[in-house]
């Protein structure tokens, strides 16, 4: 008879066990849902960067507008400058090594198509750093941010970049993850996601194509020379009422508007940059 009751179940113990398996099963629909709609609005988010450059001049209006630089020495400006052209030349720098020692079918994605990737690329720049064009982008961008001597500026862009992109990078990572399994993880548990492990760096079996370079990056050159364009010509608008053509800024980027012309050309019309296995 003892051994009776001591089998039979406690209903307090069974009403337990189905509230913790309930709540257990309610926190991975959560966090699964949470994980979808990461990788849905980062998808969402990568389809729409290219409007970024659009709301970034309109937000630079005002800010020019109400930013006084009147406090600041002719060397101060010239320091801020040198600053801002040092940090969109180092973005550069970065997508270019990114795109010149790339090969075709490596991790990336197609506006169109969605995600693309044929193959893992683990060496070269990508073995210090997961992301380093979106790396590239902040630092192109942020030196024209940086350019409107407004620090509260930089910080509202810097934040708002983040957020951005924290997103599109997911999306992207879960991509990878499912395509290539262990190995992503293993290559992402080594290479940090934005900012370089030096110490981690694996040469790449490529070598550094000037023709993809050339073929690929003149679009966002010209972006950032008309960006330094933009902001020097509405600030000197801002100060004096009236429009300079002869400025420096503006030859800068009459002359980059001449080379763009002659690369996009060549890359239309001509086989010139074209290079077997290149992206």
């Amino acid at each position: 008879m003892l051994m009776r009751i001591c089998q039979i179940p406690n209903p307090l113990s069974i009403r337990l066990d189905k509230i913790y398996t309930f709540a257990a099963n309610s926190k991975t629909h959560t966090y699964m849902a949470l994980i979808h709609s990461f990788e849905k609005s980062g998808n969402y988010l990568f389809r729409n960067r290219s409007h970024i450059p659009v709301v970034l001049f309109i937000l630079a209006v005002p800010v020019i507008y109400v930013t006084n630089i009147s406090y600041l020495s002719e060397t101060t400006q010239l320091v801020f400058l040198a600053l801002a052209i040092l940090l969109s030349v180092t973005g550069f720098v970065i997508r270019a090594i990114t795109i010149g020692s790339t090969p075709a079918g490596t991790s990336g994605r197609n506006t169109k198509e969605g995600q693309v990737a044929e193959q893992l690329n683990t060496t070269g720049i990508y073995s210090i750093i997961r992301h380093p064009l979106y790396l590239g982008n902040y630092l192109m961008w942020i030196g024209i941010v940086v350019f409107t001597y407004n620090i509260y500026f930089v910080i509202i862009i810097s934040l708002a970049y983040w957020l951005y992109y924290e997103r599109i990078m997911f999306a992207e990572e879960r991509f990878l993850e499912k395509k290539f399994g262990q190995a992503y993880l293993d290559w992402s548990l080594k290479a940090p996601a934005f900012f370089p492990a030096f110490t981690k760096y694996r040469k790449s079996s490529m070598i550094l194509s000037l023709k993809s370079i050339l073929r690929r990056e003149y679009s966002g050159v010209l972006a950032t020379v008309f960006g330094f364009w933009f902001i020097d010509n509405l600030r000197h608008y801002f100060e004096t009422e009236t429009f300079d053509y002869t400025r420096i800024s503006t030859i800068v980027l009459a002359a980059t508007i001449v080379v763009v012309f002659i690369l996009r050309s060549l890359k239309h019309y001509t086989k010139v940059l074209n290079e077997k296995g290149r992206s």
